[in-house]
């Protein structure tokens, strides 16, 4: 047997040993219930693939998973499993392509030992109670496309000794203990692959330079370019159909969202809940395919750039908690067609609202902290001094005997009234003025329908002596 997957069943109780001799095994999503058994390691010598995923597993992880020296994937991710990560992982990394370790509570730190032959393209450590920093051998593993450890407690200044990495498309520090500034130096300072980016939740600072942080293609180029929809995956190549399927979370519109399948074109941007100030307004335009941009809660400054109208591809922007002042660009509202959310609240901006296009469908809650601003709807309308009274109350409505006349309505109606009476009164007033009016309109209809009026030969004869009468 070489493949055996079980997975998305209710298998349950304790995991026995030994394993059925397989090369691909997958027990994810079911409900095992026990520690991983000490001797996996003899039951997987021959196995490439291995996932214990969602499940309730708990304790230590056996050191006896480094013997599996033909393992390729190992996701053990959404349990419950304790302790330190085992030291000879950083030996496995030669030919373990995926480690996944997500959503349990592993503490200490990242093993800081890497192989020179570094083989992995995933490794996620995100919701743990790691500590410590990244380690400097980690820039062995060039292949690496997805590194996630947020949700953590890493103290360590921004990576950049990991920018030759230029394969990186995923790079989450999220909710950590990151502190300084982004901006790396020297050759080769960015990564040219680089798709999703989120360091939100830390304490860096000091002035942004996003095109330092991601000038890729995938941020940069128009999208319409890439006509193939592409998922991040793993193959562990194994002679048949064996991929792993990359995943993570994301803070979409407001909302955490797990993606299943990463497309390639998918882009985000996520700065939030730190202390960045001034961004490079030329860096900011280059962002072209981008899809997500947060920069919420920071310390910028100054008024909004009016780049930020060349994100075309932009479906939430969020600028909302700093102190951002000046008016609303117009070339935002003309730009940004595809916008669905938009948060510009608690800043210092001024103006009108640019009513147009996407910008008309965004509610009050979109610019509120914003006291200088104006527009349809909010309730400082542009030109008054003084924000609109809300609605009045029945009590409001009956406070005074005299009665209120709201004479926008009623100016329509006195219109017409008013038209009518110039017509109808001198016809009811005016004798001789209704008799030349009536005489007027049954000459048009005598003209217009005589057979109404004559049979047919009374009829031909008065047209013939009125014809007579013409001649002479």
């Amino acid at each position: 047997m070489i493949v055996l997957d079980l997975s998305s069943n209710q298998l349950q109780g304790q995991l026995s040993t030994p394993l059925p001799s397989v090369m691909h095994l997958d027990l994810s999503r079911n409900n095992f219930n026990s520690v991983i058994p000490a001797s996996i390691g003899s039951s997987i010598i021959s196995a490439s693939f291995l996932s214990l995923s969602s499940n309730k597993f708990h304790g230590q992880i056996p050191e006896s998973i480094c013997n599996a020296k033909s393992l390729r994937v190992l996701d053990l991710s959404h349990n419950s499993l304790s302790g330190t990560l085992p030291q000879c992982f950083s030996t496995l990394s030669r030919t373990l392509g995926v480690l996944n370790l997500r959503r349990n509570n592993l503490i200490g730190t990242i093993f800081d030992k890497f192989s020179k032959y570094c083989r992995l393209q995933t490794l996620n450590l995100n919701e743990n109670l790691l500590e410590g920093v990244i380690p400097m051998p980690l820039a062995n593993c060039t292949n690496l496309e997805v590194f996630d450890i947020g949700n953590n407690q890493i103290h360590d200044a921004f990576p950049c000794h990991l920018k030759k990495i230029s394969n990186l498309r995923i790079l989450v520090l999220r909710s950590n203990k990151f502190y300084g500034s982004i901006g790396c130096e020297g050759p080769n300072d960015t990564w040219p692959m680089l798709q999703i980016v989120d360091l939100a939740s830390n304490n860096l600072s000091g002035r942004l330079s996003i095109k330092s942080l991601a000038n890729s293609k995938t941020m940069m180029a128009d999208n319409k370019a890439y006509s193939e929809l592409k998922y991040l995956h793993y193959n562990a190549g194994l002679g048949f159909p064996s991929y792993y399927q990359d995943t993570i979370t994301v803070v979409s519109k407001g909302l955490q969202i797990e993606l299943v399948k990463i497309l390639t074109l998918f882009t985000s941007i996520d700065l939030s809940c730190n202390n960045l100030d001034r961004p490079k307004p030329k860096d900011l335009g280059v962002l072209k395919a981008s899809y997500i941009l947060n920069l919420s809660f920071n310390a910028f400054t100054d008024p909004i750039p009016p780049s930020l109208g060349k994100l075309s591809e932009l479906e939430s922007l969020d600028l909302s908690s700093n102190k951002l002042n000046g008016e609303i660009p117009m070339q935002l509202a003309d730009g940004l067609t595809f916008l669905l959310v938009l948060n510009l609240s608690f800043n210092q901006l001024v103006g009108p609202i640019p009513f147009v296009k996407q910008f008309a469908t965004f509610l009050e809650a979109s610019y509120e902290g914003n006291k200088g601003l104006c527009g349809p709807h909010l309730r400082t309308k542009c030109g008054s001094v003084e924000p609109h009274s809300p609605f009045p109350t029945f009590e409001d409505t009956h406070s005074t005997s005299r009665p209120l006349i709201d004479w926008k309505f009623l100016s329509a109606e006195l219109g017409f009234a008013f038209g009518f009476g110039m017509v109808i009164m001198p016809l009811m007033l005016l004798k001789r003025w209704r008799i030349r009016y009536y005489k007027h309109i049954d000459e048009i209809f005598f003209k217009i329908f005589p057979q109404l009026y004559l049979g047919g030969k009374k009829y031909r004869q008065v047209r013939a002596h009125r014809n007579l009468m013409q001649r002479h």
